[in-house]
């Protein structure tokens, strides 16, 4: 395979992983609205297209694989496809926390919200940024906006504490609200998780562009 080959085959993949990243989007965006709007279709729209995520995931595989092969790239050649490799493992689990939190929604469709749901979707908001954001950091190869990226985990991290504590207030409060608290809670686990995900990109970011592993938000 020629230079240019290579070069042309690796800017298909990084095409086919933005276009998993904007569905991974998406499912973030879908599974908090059918929660918040109490939406089945929409909840079951998110779990239906996991699947797309999963495909994309094994093709990327496929052809990062079939690079290495036919390639044997070395340096940052290398580390250009195994940090895609890396990438696509995050994207997909950030996929199955999607469908989760879309799961959740089925659980408690019949019971009324013992709070206003506002804080799980502001969190939402700022993990689906983060998720576009890395990824544009990623294929821009900057590693300053990765940093950037990664640093707003913190805000996420306040959200979660901050829906911790009303959550445990309420349950404390009343008992009968403790198994629809535990699962709003978990929601917020996996929006958490999610960031955390992306944080892992920009730090496989900068491991792409440096050749060094850096531990962001430590």
């Amino acid at each position: 395979m020629s230079r240019h080959a290579f070069e042309e085959q690796l800017d298909i993949l990084h095409r086919t992983l933005m276009s998993m990243g904007s569905l991974v989007e998406e499912a973030i965006h879908k599974a908090i609205k059918s929660l918040v709007e109490r939406d089945t279709k929409l909840a079951e729209e998110v779990i239906e297209n996991d699947r797309m995520i999963n495909q994309l995931e094994q093709e990327i595989e496929a052809g990062c694989f079939r690079l290495i092969a036919l390639q044997q790239p070395v340096g940052s050649d290398l580390r250009r496809v195994g940090t895609m490799l890396k990438l696509v493992t995050d994207l997909e689990r950030m996929g199955d926390h999607a469908v989760a939190i879309a799961k959740t929604t089925r659980r408690l469709m019949n019971e009324p919200y013992v709070k206003p749901l506002i804080d799980i979707p502001i969190m939402a908001d700022n993990v689906k940024a983060m998720v576009r954001d890395c990824l544009n950091a990623y294929i821009a190869k900057d590693q300053a906006a990765a940093e950037e990226v990664a640093a707003r985990d913190d805000i996420v991290d306040k959200l979660f504490s901050k829906i911790f504590r009303d959550l445990i207030e309420v349950m404390t409060k009343h008992e009968h609200t403790i198994s629809q608290g535990t699962h709003l809670l978990l929601v917020a686990q996996y929006l958490e998780r999610i960031a955390d995900h992306v944080t892992n990109i920009c730090e496989w970011n900068i491991y792409m562009l440096t050749g060094r592993m850096t531990e962001l938000n430590n």
